[in-house]
């Protein structure tokens, strides 16, 4: 077994429910990873500037599969991001008004968005995943490149809510859950696992060399992609079912111990 890349989600996967891992532990394993000249993806549906805040040390070393694939960056260096018309902007808009989700965030290249009339409260739960988040008075008007929507809903309303997003905006925008009640959209096509394809390429690593840890829907193409794929416990039941491996829950450092094991047998 040769493993080139490891590829991690964060919330519920590398981040306990505190949002923190163990860095000290963790500035080890990157260590040996170094030294085996083995990749570290992160892999989120989050914003870049929240991802890298994790990494503040040693983000230049890292490389970015931010909001679910639509932004990635090796390092600092951008290598790729994708872009939604002005038309489908205002298309979905009208569609997700009439759906009144708790949160709606607009995310693009500079920033993320949110009207200006929302709550204190939804902007600083907002915040904590996209610090670099801005209150305009219209969400048609944005002056940057948009590449996904990110909304939050009741969580017992999310399986339902993913399917009528999914009939509405069907061939335009994919919907998939990233977790807690919140939901992504997506531009088809546009995943995890397009984000590390991408990479694979630039780096010349095969499916089978990628170790890649899951929890929530927006993982099921990654998890799906490589050869040694990892569920959480607290994983959601399609990603258990389509990882080859199961481990333990994110407030044990499941995915340290396990990266951990595999450089003992790189």
């Amino acid at each position: 077994m040769t493993i080139k890349m490891i590829a991690v989600d964060m919330d519920g996967t590398f981040l306990n429910d505190q949002k923190k891992y163990d860095e000290e532990r963790f500035r080890k394993i990157f260590t040996q990873m170094n030294e085996q000249s083995i990749k570290f993806v992160v892999a989120s549906g989050n914003q870049y500037y929240q991802l890298r805040s994790f990494f503040l040390d040693y983000h230049e070393h890292i490389s970015f599969v931010a909001e679910n694939g639509a932004y990635i960056l090796e390092g600092t260096t951008p290598l790729y991001n994708g872009e939604m018309s002005k038309k489908l902007i205002a298309e979905v808009l009208d569609q997700l008004y009439s759906m009144t989700p708790e949160n709606l965030i607009v995310c693009g290249k500079k920033g993320a968005y949110v009207h200006e009339d929302i709550t204190s409260d939804i902007y600083e739960s907002a915040k904590q995943y996209y610090p670099k988040i801005k209150k305009v008075s219209s969400l048609y008007q944005i002056d940057d490149t948009i590449f996904k929507f990110a909304l939050s809903f009741e969580e017992n309303t999310i399986s339902n809510t993913l399917k009528l997003l999914n009939m509405k905006l069907a061939g335009r925008l994919t919907a998939v859950s990233s977790g807690h009640g919140d939901i992504d959209l997506i531009i088809p096509g546009i995943h995890k696992a397009n984000g590390l394809k991408l990479l694979q390429e630039r780096w010349l690593i095969n499916e089978n060399e990628i170790a890649a840890f899951g929890d929530s829907g927006n993982d099921l193409e990654m998890i799906q992609h490589v050869s040694f794929s990892y569920a959480m416990g607290n994983a959601q039941p399609a990603i258990k079912k389509a990882a080859k491996y199961q481990i333990g829950d994110n407030n044990t450092d499941a995915v340290l111990k396990t990266i951990e094991q595999l450089l003992k047998t790189n």
